[in-house]
């Protein structure tokens, strides 16, 4: 991992992506600490100007300043596109798309009115703090959670398949067994009181009246205790395999998330 003890023999490109993308520096953590300050500053503007009141009071002003913060972020997104070798990785990476979208509301505000409510996506880019106040181990641990749902991605699109079946099952059978008299005025209604029931929710707008519907929910309900189980056993498993990770950025792509002891980029195979 990059040192302020070998900072001062970068290239120039190569400081610049030290300041931008890791916070090894003090310039490093100077830049993110601001970012992370207009980013809050950001949102705690498109949340304000949601209050009626204060947005016929100052309005114009709120425009502005989220005009200008937007611009900033577009230059730093600009920037952050400069300074590695290879922008398509990094664009294509889910910070990439993040720090686009972050841009995109407001320019789409021009088109579509009320869409720069959508800049509150920018808090994502919050969970940076992470890195910029040195909680590897944290870090470590939601980037062993990140590679744990990608290792399950396929017993768990399984088992959701297996689920959502279920539903169908289900909710054909409450819809002949309670009928339009009883609210089940659709298999699509049925369903939905389905997932409600099974995920426990139990909103109250649609209730079986017959014995047998009430003895059916009773199954749901206790089916939906069962189901919490599998998945975390199935993530919990994945977790136990992956290997430690440190908190180096590619100088290629831009993307983390490498073993201790690699040598190469997983990502773009790039020398780290």
């Amino acid at each position: 991992m990059t040192t302020s003890n070998n900072f001062d023999t970068m290239s120039r490109r190569e400081r610049w992506h030290t300041v931008i993308f890791e916070a090894d520096t003090e310039a490093g953590k100077r830049f993110d600490v601001l970012l992370l300050s207009l980013i809050l500053l950001s949102v705690l503007v498109v949340s304000l100007e949601s209050i009626e009141t204060i947005r016929t009071n100052w309005g114009p002003w709120l425009y502005g300043l989220e005009w200008t913060l937007t611009l900033l972020f577009t230059l730093e997104y600009i920037v952050r596109l400069i300074v590695v070798r290879k922008p398509t990785a990094y664009a294509r990476s889910f910070y990439g798309l993040i720090d686009l979208l972050a841009v995109l509301p407001t320019y789409l505000s021009l088109l579509v009115g009320g869409s720069h409510s959508l800049i509150v996506i920018r808090s994502v880019r919050l969970l940076r703090v992470f890195r910029i106040f040195r909680i590897f181990h944290l870090i470590r641990e939601a980037r062993m959670l990140s590679l744990a749902l990608r290792a399950a991605l396929g017993k768990i699109t399984v088992f959701l398949t297996a689920v959502l079946t279920m539903v169908l099952l289900i909710g054909g059978v409450m819809y002949l067994v309670e009928g339009d008299q009883n609210g089940f005025t659709s298999i699509p209604q049925a369903c939905y009181w389905t997932v409600v029931t099974m995920t426990t929710v139990g909103y109250g707008d649609i209730v079986p009246q017959t014995d047998l519907g009430r003895f059916i929910a009773a199954v749901v309900m206790i089916f939906g205790y069962a189901l919490i189980a599998v998945p975390t056993g199935i993530v919990t498993v994945e977790l136990s395999r992956n290997p430690s990770l440190n908190t180096q950025a590619c100088p290629d792509c831009g993307r983390g998330g490498h073993d201790d002891d690699a040598m190469n980029c997983k990502h773009c195979g790039a020398s780290l």
